[in-house]
């Protein structure tokens, strides 16, 4: 009984707390817009740098149109590009890539691995350039990309592991990695392995480049165990994770047993995907989620502080009507927790709008496709975060209800 009493008690706290809104806006409407837009706003702008920071975190691994699961360490996870080439290492991966091409399941796996290289230009033009290694097959893919049409099928220098096969020099290049080095089909490269020299020769420029949620950066492709003998990982057989296309879901868990301390990532769809361990897009997150809670509760708390300090004359009358000062007190932080929760709704929104335009800029002045993610989950987290900012910025005008004194409210 005395349950019932205090939910019925609660209720129409609410209901006045919502017709005192209603009221508000309809009359004098101002610090209520006020406080509404200033959580939009800063909601807005948190659901737009979180989709940039989710941009950062998708656009690690090194992505094929064709390939449907990636093998990565999960010291690395999804991590940014620039921790993936200096970060954990797969080993013996010729092996594992041919133990997966023989399962009729897969239709095709090859590992990668990806080493930032100055390379060499005809004229002597000297550039650092994102080299992936691959082992190409007979088909035309694309790998991070780039088209591996042009590349020797196989691995001919690996020679099953002695590494002293024929140098086949293979090298494919996106046309701004050409633009850059001066470079076109027919050229040759050199490149620093060691103490000494390679040669590389271009077999195709292709249209295309590799995206992060950062930008755009030159690449090429050259084979496997090329790229090993360059970069001085062929002790071990090491790569940064490997590629597998099928159509067959069941061998995921074969590739989940593969390789001890691993993430089997699909391709398809952001909700499949980790969060990603990458400081920057971390630090990105939590940074739009400080700034946004800091801004949001700072300017809440004054404007409504300012509320209660013009509807004093009415807390007076709900006080002296039998009003006590905890259901006041209670009345005031409902009001504060719709007005931003209504806020943070209307943000969300703008912040969706917000994903696209920062999309469409970035193609238009960029050429990077899809810079900011969004994810449905975003509506109920910006919405979180609102109610959130209501809760933290109520003790303050809780605090000045509570200072209202009903027979001085009403004297004057």
């Amino acid at each position: 009984m005395r349950r019932s009493r205090q939910f019925r008690r609660l209720t129409g706290l609410i209901r006045l707390a919502g017709a005192r809104i209603r009221g508000r806006l309809t009359t004098s409407s101002s610090r209520v817009i006020l406080s509404m837009s200033g959580v939009a706003l800063a909601i807005m702008l948190l659901t737009v740098v979180t989709g940039v920071s989710l941009g950062l975190a998708s656009q690690s691994a090194i992505q094929s149109e064709s390939v449907d699961y990636w093998i990565v360490p999960e010291e690395t996870g999804q991590s940014s590009i620039a921790v993936e080439v200096d970060g954990p290492q797969l080993g013996g991966v010729h092996s594992a890539a041919e133990r997966l091409g023989n399962d009729d399941r897969v239709t095709y796996a090859t590992p990668v691995q990806t080493h930032i290289t100055r390379v060499s230009g005809p004229d002597g033009t000297s550039e650092y350039i994102l080299l992936v290694g691959v082992i190409p097959d007979d088909t035309d893919r694309e790998v991070s990309g780039l088209s591996t049409a042009g590349l020797e099928p196989g691995d001919p220098y690996y020679a099953d592991g002695a590494y002293n096969g024929r140098w086949t020099g293979d090298l494919v290049v996106s046309d701004g990695t050409a633009d850059l080095l001066n470079a076109s089909s027919g050229s040759e490269l050199t490149v620093e392995s060691g103490d000494t020299e390679r040669g590389l020769s271009v077999v195709n420029v292709t249209e295309g480049n590799m995206q992060s949620g950062a930008g755009t950066f030159p690449i090429g492709l050259v084979h496997l165990s090329e790229l090993q003998e360059i970069s001085g990982s062929t002790g071990g057989d090491q790569a940064n994770q490997l590629l597998v296309s099928t159509n067959d879901p069941s061998v995921k868990p074969q590739l989940a047993s593969l390789y001890p301390g691993t993430d089997v990532v699909t391709q398809t769809g952001f909700a499949s995907r980790d969060v990603s361990t990458s400081n920057l897009s971390l630090a990105i997150g939590l940074a739009a989620f400080v700034t946004a809670l800091v801004t949001g509760v700072l300017l809440v708390a004054t404007i409504m502080g300012l509320e209660i300090l013009a509807d004093r004359s009415t807390l007076a009358l709900l006080g002296a009507v039998g009003y006590s000062a905890r259901s006041r007190s209670l009345l005031v932080l409902t009001e504060t927790v719709i007005i931003t929760l209504a806020g943070g709704l209307v943000g969300v929104v703008l912040g969706a709008g917000g994903i696209v335009v920062v999309n469409a800029l970035s193609y238009d002045l960029l050429g990077v496709d899809s810079i900011a993610l969004f994810d449905p989950l975003m509506f109920g987290y910006g919405l979180i975060v609102a109610v959130l900012i209501g809760l933290v910025a109520a003790p303050y005008p809780v605090w000045l209800s509570r200072r209202v004194s009903p027979v001085e409210g009403l004297q004057e």
